[in-house]
């Protein structure tokens, strides 16, 4: 089916030439304009792990569609979140970090802006509720079957690690990912009552390199089910540490160091 000036020739209705005598119509009404730069780009609030910004308004020949917010590092640009307003909350950031950020706006021919100037800003220090191992990377003396180090800092207490058995010492080691105030470290075992109470001796290890310092001597500390299986080791004062190790040197309820969870505050 020939439709448009194909079919209107045929018809008769303009003569036949083997050049289309009306141009066609770009998708998008042929917009090719981007919008104008977003403006004043600023910060109206941060938390250890959120960034809230805000900005005025760009302009654009037809009109604005969005925004993209994008998290610049080494000169690229990496889009963290898209809003069809002005302001924009950044989540998932890593305490005590900076971050750099600048806006794009968007039309409806999918033209980009250029961007808005830069803002730098420094999340705030973890609270003292704040687990600083949670995903972080770790590192193990050894481990048994499928109990990596990694199960101690998913979040889920079901899953767990194990060193290698009848081997003592053995350790496990997470890091932070920066220096980081560190005054508490609580260990946990899965709370199911199949594990049975159990005594494990552990030194806290630590500091700002891969070498560890003492921390915290040897301590025996019980796992009791009917309590939570779970154990506090408080540090006598506030040390700053990127790597926290645990050493373990005896378990009363098998031979290996064990925890489902390896949790460290900074207070």
């Amino acid at each position: 089916r020939l439709t448009g000036d194909g079919g209107r020739m045929l018809k008769g209705q303009i003569a036949l030439t083997p050049t289309r005598p009306t141009p066609p119509v770009v998708s998008g009404g042929g917009d090719t304009v981007p919008p104008g730069a977003p403006g004043s780009l600023h910060v109206t609030g941060h938390t250890d792990t959120t960034v809230a910004l805000a900005w005025s308004a760009a302009t654009d020949n037809v009109g604005v569609t969005g925004y993209r917010v994008l998290r610049v590092s080494g000169g690229t640009g990496t889009q963290v979140g898209i809003t069809g307003g002005t302001s924009f909350t950044v989540t998932g950031l890593t305490a005590a970090t900076a971050y750099t950020f600048d806006v794009v706006a968007l039309d409806a021919a999918g033209n980009v802006s250029p961007p808005s100037n830069q803002v730098t800003v420094t999340t705030d220090a973890p609270s003292g509720s704040t687990d600083l191992a949670l995903h972080k990377a770790t590192s193990e003396s050894s481990h048994t079957q499928v109990y990596g180090s990694g199960n101690a800092v998913d979040g889920d207490p079901n899953t767990y690690w194990e060193s290698a058995n009848n081997a003592f010492p053995q350790w496990i080691q997470v890091d932070l990912g920066s220096a980081l105030t560190v005054k508490r470290v609580v260990v946990d075992l899965p709370p199911s009552s199949a594990w049975g109470t159990r005594t494990q001796t552990i030194t806290v290890q630590g500091g700002t390199s891969t070498t560890p310092g003492t921390l915290l001597p040897a301590t025996s500390v019980t796992f009791n089910p009917a309590t939570g299986n779970t154990a506090t080791l408080t540090l006598p004062s506030a040390v700053t540490a990127r790597y926290v190790r645990l050493l373990f040197t005896a378990n009363t309820g098998w031979p290996a160091g064990q925890a489902s969870g390896l949790h460290v505050y900074g207070a």
